[in-house]
This record gives C-alpha cells, structure tokens and sequence, in this order.
C-alpha cells in the first residue's frame, strides 16, 4: 500500500508550500556555505516530521503561516542535530549519501551545524508565539541530553530497557512529540488538546526508533548503514536487550561488553546479531511497536473528527510499523 500517497492527501498544497519555504531558508549566497546547504537539502528525506506537523494543525483548525514557520524551524533543528550527531558519531553517510562531515570535514560540519540551528531559531521567532519558541528550544536541550545520556549510557554495563527508553524518549520520541505539540499549538487549540497530541507524537517517536534499530538486524543500500552499525558505535537496542535478558549466556554478555567498550569485531557482531534473531528480538521489538500502536489509533479514533485525516494519521502509524527503510 502507498501510505506516503495517502498520509500526504489532505497537506498536499501545505507540503509544497512547506518545502519552499524551507529550501528558501536553507540557502545561502556565498561559496563554501552555499555548496554544503545545498549538498544537505538534497537528501530532503520524506518529510515524515513536517507531515506530523501539518496533519495535526489541520486537525484542530487548520495550517496557517505560524504552523509553517514552526514547521521549518523545527526541521531546521532536526536537520542541524543530524549534522552535530554525523561528527559526533563519526558517521560517513547518512540516508545514503556522504555526511557533511566525510565530504568536507569537522570543523566545515560543526560550523554548518551551528548555522542551520540559528536559522531554525529565526524561523521560529517569526511565529511570533511564545509558547512556540520555547517548546523548539527545550526541544533543543532535550535532543543535546538525550545524545549524552546515550554516550554516557555506553558506560553502563547495564542490560536495561528502561535506559533504552530513556534514550529513545529523549532523541527520536521528543522530536516526535514537538512535532505533534507544536502543530496543536500553532491552530490555536486548548492545553488539553494539545496534551493529547503530545503522547500521541511520543509514541509515534518511540515506534519510529524501534523500527530503526530492527533495520539495524539486517543488511540494506537503501537504509544506508551497514548491519551491526549500532554495536559498531557501542549502543545495544531493544532487540539484543532482550535476547541477553531472557537467555543468560555468559558468552553474549562477554560480547555485550565488547559492544559497550568498542572493541568488539566485526565477526562477534555477527554472532550477536544471529543470537538476537534466535532467541526472538526481532519478534518481541516488533510485539512491543504493535503495543504502542494501540496507544496511537486510541487518539486518532477520539481526537480526530475529519475522515481525510483520520486515513491519513492512521496511514502515517502504519507507515511508521510497516516501513523497510
């Protein structure tokens, strides 16, 4: 099923005008600056946080100039986290196409990064909405804990899920609800609406990270990063947690570590990728992303009336599960 085709149906005009907007405020006239914004707005992406935005103003009232001034600035922020994260990471690509920091270098991305936040900040301000700014700007501080609680966590010799979320509410899951938050916000509903949509956002977040990590369980070019790519980096997901808490093998807990320590071999990943498949991982991330579900389609069948949004909300949900990049 095309579920992008039907999430897009009832924001079509908002996301052109959204996209233009957007590249307009991702440009810049001179030199080097000029050909990185441009080497970055050509891996646009699908626009899935955008969307949330769009669908969920139109659903309490409508998408107006605030809602797409919000919107940029909130891709904006995203888009400079993406950055600051490929340097922090180390990362050669990123959706396939070289990061900004192997095709040019650190110092050129951190620099870039920190230019698109400030563009983000001026898009925001010209909501002129207060609450606005400061959801876009302690969605900042969140994003920037949420990526060192993650690098603090590879410390951690705990197998726990509870950290994992931690993590994920922090990264991916914030970003999610500040979409679904400020898109409420921006058509002028009430605190309990805008609440609602909030959870709504988390736990979409929280879908969209799960999906992630299980890709990270099997090779693909489209998602363009390798298998084992997040043991490479010394994160240990959902999957491989609960494979190591329900079968107590001394020697995956061996392998775990080395995971956490970086010194582990490509070999040994495979392994661990192997045992997490065995013991059910994939299976139970996949158990736990049906769960949250639930959680998503109680909002969409309570708090939106308009049938062209309802399809589209829930397409958007089943996307977010159904998704093979």
């Amino acid at each position: 099923m095309d579920y992008l085709s039907l999430i897009k149906q009832p924001i079509e005009k908002d996301l052109d005008d959204f996209i233009e907007l957007f590249n307009k405020s991702l440009s810049h006239e001179d030199g080097l600056l000029s050909q990185v914004l441009t080497h970055i707005r050509q891996r646009g992406g699908k626009r899935m946080r955008p969307m949330l935005i769009l669908l969920t103003a139109k659903n309490y009232g409508g998408v107006s100039d605030v809602t797409q001034y919000a919107a940029v600035g909130l891709e904006m922020l995203h888009t400079a986290s993406l950055v600051h994260d490929d340097v922090v990471d180390e990362s050669g690509e990123r959706r396939g196409q070289a990061s900004v920091n192997a095709t040019y270098n650190n110092k050129v991305a951190v620099l870039v990064g920190d230019y698109i936040l400030s563009t983000a900040l001026l898009s925001v301000a010209k909501t002129g909405n207060k609450r606005i700014v400061e959801y876009l700007a302690e969605l900042g501080r969140t994003l920037a804990a949420g990526e060192i609680l993650q690098l603090s966590n590879i410390q951690n010799q705990e197998l726990s899920e509870e950290v994992y979320y931690q993590v994920i509410n922090q990264k991916t899951a914030a970003l999610f609800e500040a979409c679904a938050a400020i898109g409420a916000i921006s058509s002028g509903t009430s605190d309990e609406e805008v609440k609602k949509a909030a959870k709504f956002g988390q736990t979409l977040g929280i879908m969209f990270q799960i999906r992630d990590d299980i890709f990270d369980y099997y090779d693909s070019k489209e998602i363009g990063k390798p298998t084992g790519n997040d043991m490479t980096e010394g994160k240990l997901t959902l999957p491989v947690l609960y494979a190591l808490n329900k079968a107590n093998y001394e020697s995956m807990h061996t392998l775990a570590k080395k995971v956490k320590a970086g010194t582990i071999n490509p070999d040994e990943i495979a392994v661990l990728v192997e045992f997490t498949k065995q013991q059910g991982g994939i299976e139970y991330a996949e158990q736990r992303m049906q769960e949250f579900s639930k959680v998503c389609m109680d909002y969409i069948n309570t708090c939106v009336k308009e049938k062209a949004i309802k399809d589209a909300l829930t397409a958007y949900v089943d996307y977010v599960i159904e998704r093979n990049y």
